[in-house]
């Protein structure tokens, strides 16, 4: 997987899935239309000033709340590389994977930065630097397997992946 560097946009404890993607919009699956409108109750204006490629850096127990998987899909499809928080939501954890939504735990990260700072992930060796020469922090690496998800851009793809490798290799 490679290096994420980005901008970061920081939340704090318990951002709920409703906050991610607000209920009143739940009558579409379209990326798109969901990603107009990800954040909007936790801060109105965070699609207007964010940029693809910025990272959200957040608390405890993000993503809790309902198990939609609207939550992942809105982050990804608005740009977002990845997610950084000190604990996850378990059903946004798995979620995030599934829609090939690339997300960390830190303990230490969220206290030591602000809205507007860099960071750099580094998903393989399990580092986290602040800006172009902070000392690195020691995150959780990816497992291969969970690294696979991603880059297939989540389970839908992995499996559809699989299936045409088995039929690449089936006898005609």
């Amino acid at each position: 997987m490679k290096t994420l560097k980005g901008r970061i946009w920081t939340f704090g404890d318990n951002i709920d899935t409703d906050a991610i993607i607000p209920a009143r919009y739940l009558n579409t699956s379209d990326p798109a239309s969901l990603a107009a409108h990800c954040m909007e109750d936790a801060d109105p204006d965070f699609m207007k000033k964010m940029r693809p490629g910025d990272i959200l850096v957040a608390g405890d127990n993000f993503g809790c709340g309902s198990s939609r998987e609207h939550a992942p899909i809105a982050i990804k499809a608005a740009g977002i590389a990845c997610v950084v928080a000190k604990s996850f939501a378990r059903i946004f954890y798995r979620n995030a994977f599934n829609m090939g939504l690339p997300i960390f735990e830190s303990g230490a990260l969220h206290d030591r930065v602000a809205p507007g700072d860099e960071i750099e992930v580094d998903a393989d060796r399990g580092l986290i630097r602040i800006g172009p020469d902070g000392p690195p922090l020691t995150i959780e690496p990816i497992p291969p397997f969970m690294q696979q998800l991603l880059t297939d851009g989540g389970l839908m793809g992995h499996l559809a992946r699989k299936a045409a490798g088995r039929a690449e290799r089936s006898p005609a």
